[in-house]
């Protein structure tokens, strides 16, 4: 069986038809949804690019990899989900983006090269790459954002596009009457990029997915990871006018949000990037352009959904639909993501199993608490590999979509945070190793845990689903939150190091020294059966020993 694991970037668990969008149509997620089960309480265990996709591909939570900010990098030797496939027998492709930064330091000391096989796959988050495209090639007085090559922008010049940086000159910016109008300014979303719609990024990287698929050789999984509808929000003709200011919904956030705040919740509300989304002006030229980038996004699944169909190998391909986080949008007060409301830390997961031991649950929606992290484990399962207990902390899914429920499924969702980078930071004068913010979810509670000595934000989604109001103040709630950190603390306790060292191993272990020799503490030696002190008696042959 192949896996098509596909990520969107920022994409909001929200936006889909599927998922109750009230004016958004996206037939092709949804058509994935009624092949498979649509997973509603799907969390990813960091809300930023970096963090939350190095947890996803190494199937480990951030405080066990590490790579706890954006650039990251993410240590040598960390098990991938590559490295856990190919020893399945499957081959791991990535066409698009990981956000990974190297281990250069690692990599040299232990004498690595970039240029071999395994050099490389350390450097690309243990995947063969097809095509590496992070997306954002911004240029400032400083140099590019991004030094390495953009095969995106080689593409754009083989097509005609001229300049030096054609993927911002024309994918990312507008034509305004013979100006560039730039994605990176809110007031040009409502303007089509200066460029031809199949030439844009999401079609770019459906045809080269198209391409690996019609020269790969099964079994494959290969990792499609779009840079859409991650900002900057702008999107060529049609999609620019497919949505208006009419199809925005009124921000989810209220005027007592603001009052007396949580102190990381209050920096957060006077960042420059609140400030915009806090505007009426922003949310309407903003928002139809990410809807336009959301529904783009569906037609290009349709492509390769078609695809798949046609060809046949839809029936051997298991096919994963989500993203790293979600986008404030001026819910809460808040654009971006990194706080822990669900249009942030919750995300959209889809998968279809073609499999027959699938089809009770096609088309049904589950609602038992998901991590990001149970991805890995499910395509080791579904490859038919053994899952490594001992280094993936994630649950493979795959009992979920054949129908069973486990009974020793998670209780609670984890999610991390490291602000320290942040503007909010340094407002607050958090040290960095303070500046971590912790998530515990347990399905009907949700609290935020800050370092530095603040106190927690606890929201009861059952009797406030829009997460408005801050229970984390009142004395009335310390049972909640007892319980809460207890659950912090369990996963706090785990066992997350013995990386090399599986149970099974453990288990064949037990007891095999003794039958090897090693006999200590034996009082006179009826302790023990005979056979095992064979080798140690019977006459002595010579005599050294001082009379």
């Amino acid at each position: 069986m192949n896996i098509l694991f596909i990520m969107y970037d920022q994409l909001r668990w929200d936006y889909l038809g599927c998922a109750g969008h009230p004016t958004l149509d996206t037939p092709n997620f949804d058509r994935v949804a009624a092949m498979g089960v649509r997973f509603s309480n799907a969390y990813v265990q960091s809300t930023i690019c970096g963090a939350s996709r190095m947890s996803t591909y190494t199937g480990r939570y951030v405080h066990s990899h590490g790579a706890a900010t954006n650039n990251s990098p993410l240590r040598v030797g960390e098990w991938t989900m590559g490295d856990h496939l190919r020893k399945a027998g499957m081959d791991c492709w990535l066409i698009g983006k990981t956000h990974m930064a190297a281990d250069a330091e690692g990599m040299a000391r232990l004498g690595l090269s970039p240029d071999s096989v395994i050099g490389a796959r350390q450097a690309e988050c243990g995947f063969d790459v097809w095509q590496r495209d992070d997306g954002l090639w911004a240029q400032g007085p400083d140099g590019p954002y991004d030094s390495k090559r953009s095969p995106y922008n080689a593409y754009l010049a083989s097509k005609g596009y001229d300049g030096e940086n054609p993927w911002h000159d024309y994918a990312n910016a507008a034509d305004d009457a013979g100006s560039i109008a730039s994605g990176w300014i809110f007031a040009n979303a409502d303007k089509p990029a200066n460029i031809r719609e199949e030439d844009s990024e999401t079609p770019w990287l459906t045809t080269e997915t198209l391409k690996f698929m019609a020269e790969a050789k099964s079994p494959w999984c290969a990792h499609v990871s779009y840079i859409k509808p991650h900002w900057p929000y702008i999107v060529p003709a049609p999609y620019h006018a497919m949505y208006g200011a009419n199809h925005v919904p009124v921000p989810n956030r209220a005027a007592s949000e603001q009052d007396d705040p949580h102190p990381v919740f209050g920096a957060y509300m006077k960042n420059r990037i609140a400030a915009a989304f806090q505007q009426d002006a922003v949310r309407e030229k903003v928002i139809p352009a990410y809807m336009g980038l959301v529904k783009q996004c569906d037609d290009q699944l349709g492509r390769i959904l078609d695809h798949l169909e046609e060809t046949g190998v839809i029936k051997d391909t298991m096919i994963v639909l989500t993203s790293d986080h979600g986008d404030y949008l001026g819910d809460h007060w808040l654009g971006e993501k990194e706080l822990f409301h669900d249009c942030s830390v919750k995300v959209p997961m889809i998968v279809y199993d073609p499999r027959p031991q699938a089809d009770a649950t096609r088309g049904t929606v589950s609602n038992a608490l998901v991590e990001s992290i149970d991805l890995a484990p499910t395509f080791v399962e579904a490859a038919g590999g053994k899952v490594a207990g001992n280094i993936l902390e994630g649950q493979s899914l795959l009992p979920l979509l054949h129908g069973e429920t486990p009974a020793d499924w998670r209780r609670y969702v984890i999610s991390e945070y490291d602000y320290s980078a942040t503007p909010a930071a340094a407002s607050l004068g958090v040290t960095p190793r303070d500046a971590r913010l912790f998530m515990v979810f347990d399905g009907r509670h949700k609290m935020m845990h800050a370092e530095g000595g603040f106190r927690p934000m606890l929201f009861d989604l059952d009797t406030d689903p829009a997460e408005l109001h801050d229970l984390g103040d009142s004395n009335d709630h310390d049972h909640v939150l007892d319980r809460l950190y207890d659950h912090l603390a369990q996963w706090a306790r785990r066992m997350s190091q013995r990386l090399t060292r599986s149970d099974d191993q453990i288990l064949a272990a037990r007891g095999k020294s003794i039958r090897l020799g090693i006999l200590p503490f034996l009082a006179d030696g009826s302790e023990v059966p005979k056979e095992l002190l064979e080798k140690y008696v019977g006459p002595t042959r010579q005599t050294y020993s001082a009379e």
